[in-house]
């Protein structure tokens, strides 16, 4: 290959740190992953160690760099992509470099009551007409509010203009950079409830709204720009020092770029710790009435590009609720092995609502249900009721974009780590009656931001190289009739419904 044409790709998600690095063709070369620790104070709390999302994330990349020595010369790789858990909130003393608390992770609840107060003031529509977003625990400019309330020291910090935010992305930048870079992307900077979606700047009104002070904004940037290199001195990373850092971008519009999904109407669902369904909108931000999310895609070579999401808080993590505190299972895919063994789920319907609900019913109060148990039903129903809740909740997401976009699609793209699950990927082709789409790379995530970053840096020409390059694994046609699929789908909302508003009282 000629030189230059390698490009590494920090994936930083919910609950592992990892580091890709690819090629040319968008094919994994190496990788690297290192987990963290899930921190749950209290009900309906999410943290994470900020300092441990960094030391994992460093270790997974000096972990790749000795994969791949020998194979691949550091003076061919041109750049580095980072994609990240969006929403998540880090603040923290610029000049110690401490977080000044936990990082509150994106499905963290305990900004409810803020949310609710905002919505009684009636700010609602404000938030929405400006950001595109709802107002909800979900986003970081709450979590921002809560830990200016509650951590004395970061209102005496951000007075003295020593205190900054950040979601993950920023949080990691400014340490590659050695305190240099304190930037966003517009697709995350689209996330915190304080960025104007249309302007393309922060909201002073909405800033003020929420007692957010300005400067410890980040400064916002295009998804493909130079962010800044890596700083020289970095525990076990000197030799990369300098590399230019030509890409950031939220994780799942990163999926969207990497499954090269770059005309309006084509759409990804990302299995991962939740489920997160993104059409293209193109250079147009629809207004939303089914309650989806609006806002920047990513920002490239001078354009602006926009998506309609629709999130559930719970996807993977059900799987892993099953096998860490239920321990129904050992591992992933013995619940496939489950699953599989029944025909189906024997009327029993669970409904993942751990955090609440997200769209289309943002129910901030609802928790988890199992419902339709009879004393015949085992272990095995249980295993297909939660594989069968996550395509449940792509559907709702999927008819919520239908009406508001007015668009059938004609196939659904699929990534992340719970589209391998073939049974899944069946069940969801016949709930939605359309045929679902899986590319051989399901690291769409760090590919986007892998791709983002190398167009930057001249590594591919344009879209139509990075098109070229995607290669199918395998389609699901749908099995199952209309009639059967349109039963399932009735017993599945009598389910939510009994999940609705439990936690309100």
């Amino acid at each position: 290959m000629p030189s230059k044409s390698y490009v590494i790709a920090l994936d930083q998600g919910t609950t592992s740190s990892r580091a890709i690095l690819f090629d040319k063709n968008g094919a994994i070369v190496a990788k690297a992953q290192k987990e963290f620790e899930q921190l749950y104070p209290r009900a309906g709390w999410v943290e994470h160690n900020p300092m441990e999302i960094l030391y994992s994330q460093m270790n997974a990349l000096e972990i790749l760099l000795s994969e791949i020595g020998g194979r691949v010369s550091l003076s061919d790789i041109a750049c580095m992509g980072v994609t990240n858990q969006r929403e998540t909130t880090i603040l923290w003393d610029k000049t110690t470099g401490r977080p000044v608390y936990n990082a509150i992770v994106w499905q963290c609840r305990r900004t409810s009551g803020l949310c609710e107060e905002l919505k009684a003031g009636g700010h609602a529509a404000l938030f929405q007409s400006r950001t595109g977003l709802v107002l909800d625990a979900y986003f970081s400019g709450t979590k921002i509010r809560w830990i200016l309330d509650n951590v004395p020291a970061a209102r005496q910090l951000a007075e003295q203009d020593r205190l900054l935010f950040g979601t993950v992305e920023t949080w990691l930048i400014w340490n590659l950079t050695g305190g240099k870079a304190h930037v966003t992307d517009y697709s995350n900077a689209c996330r915190t409830l304080l960025f104007d979606a249309d302007k393309l700047r922060w909201d002073e009104e909405l800033c003020a709204l929420l007692d957010i002070p300005m400067n410890i904004l980040p400064r916002a940037v295009p998804s493909g720009a130079f962010h800044g290199e890596v700083a020289a001195g970095l525990i076990g990373l000197h030799e990369l020092a300098g590399m230019p850092i030509t890409g950031a971008i939220g994780d799942q519009p990163a999926a969207l770029f990497g499954q090269a999904c770059f005309a309006p109407g084509q759409a990804k669902n990302t299995y991962g710790t939740g489920c997160f369904l993104l059409m293209n909108t193109g250079k147009r931000r629809v207004r939303s009435e089914h309650s989806l999310l609006t806002g920047v895609a990513w920002g490239i070579g001078g354009e602006v590009e926009y998506a309609m999401e629709g999130s559930a808080f719970n996807a993977g993590s059900v799987i892993q609720w099953l096998r860490d505190e239920l321990k129904l299972i050992d591992s992933a895919p013995r619940c496939d092995e489950l699953a599989e063994s029944v025909p189906d789920a024997n009327g029993v319907y669970l409904v993942p609502a751990f955090t609440g609900l997200g769209a289309p019913y943002w129910d901030m109060y609802a928790r988890g249900t199992i419902v339709g148990l009879t004393r015949g039903a085992n272990r095995a129903h249980i295993a297909r009721a939660v594989i069968e809740c996550i395509p449940y909740q792509v559907c709702d997401l999927l008819e919520a974009m239908r009406a508001d976009s007015g668009i059938s699609l004609s196939e659904l793209r699929v990534d992340g780590g719970a589209s391998v699950s073939n049974i899944m990927m069946q069940i969801q082709a016949d709930l939605i009656q359309t045929k679902v789409d899986r590319p051989k790379v399901v690291e769409t995530t760090a590919l986007g931001a892998a791709y983002m970053a190398g167009l930057t840096a001249g590594v591919w020409s344009g879209k139509e190289e990075i098109q070229q390059n995607r290669q199918i694994d395998r389609v699901f046609i749908p099995e199952q009739g209309r009639a059967r699929r349109d039963e399932l789908c009735r017993g599945w909302k009598r389910a939510v419904e009994r999940s609705l508003g439990w936690a309100e009282a």
